[in-house]
C-alpha cells in the first residue's frame, strides 16, 4: 500500500509523518524505516525506527525517481522484515519540482509494495489540487 501526505511547505507534513512512524511501532510487526534527505529529524523518531539519511549514499540524493526506486528495492531485497517505509522530502530526494514525471515510479512502487508486503508513506510538497490523479488516489 502506498500513502501520500501532500501539502504546501510549512503545513506540518513532516511532523505528521514522524508521528505516523512513531505510532506505527505499536501496530507494525516488522521494521519501520524513515528516509530523509538529511539528519534534521533523526532525534524526533523513536530509537527502534531505522533512520536513513539518503544524502549519505552516492547518487541517491538528487538522483532520479528510477534511482530512488532501485534504492528502495535494494533495501527490501536485503531485509524481508521491513514492513513500513516513510519517506520525507520525496521531491528533494529525486531532485524534482514536479510530480508529472513520476507516474511510472508510482506504478512500479505499487508492484514492489505488493511483492514485498511493505507499505510506503511519502511526504510530498505539493498542493492537493495540483496533484496528478495517479498520486491523488494515495492521499491520506
Amino acid at each position: 500500500m502506498i500513502q501520500v501526505i501532500a501539502g504546501n511547505k510549512g503545513t506540518g507534513k513532516t511532523k505528521r509523518l514522524i508521528d505516523i512512524a512513531n505510532d506505527a511501532l505499536k501496530s507494525e510487526h516488522g521494521l519501520v524505516v524513515f528516509i530523509d534527505d538529511d539528519k534534521r529529524y533523526m532525534y524526533d523518531l523513536r530509537h527502534e525506527i531505522r533512520f536513513v539519511d539518503a544524502g549519505e549514499y552516492e547518487g541517491v540524493r538528487g538522483g532520479t525517481a528510477d534511482v530512488f526506486l532501485g534504492f528502495l528495492s535494494g533495501m527490501l531485497a536485503v531485509n524481508y522484515d521491513i514492513t513500513l517505509v516513510c519517506v520525507d522530502a520525496f521531491l528533494k530526494l529525486i531532485k524534482s519540482t514536479s510530480l508529472e514525471e513520476t507516474e511510472s515510479f508510482f506504478s512500479r512502487l505499487d508492484a514492489l509494495s505488493e511483492h514485498s508486503h511493505c507499505n510506503f508513506i511519502f511526504n510530498v510538497s505539493c498542493s492537493l489540487d495540483a496533484l496528478p490523479p495517479y498520486v491523488a488516489r494515495y492521499v491520506i
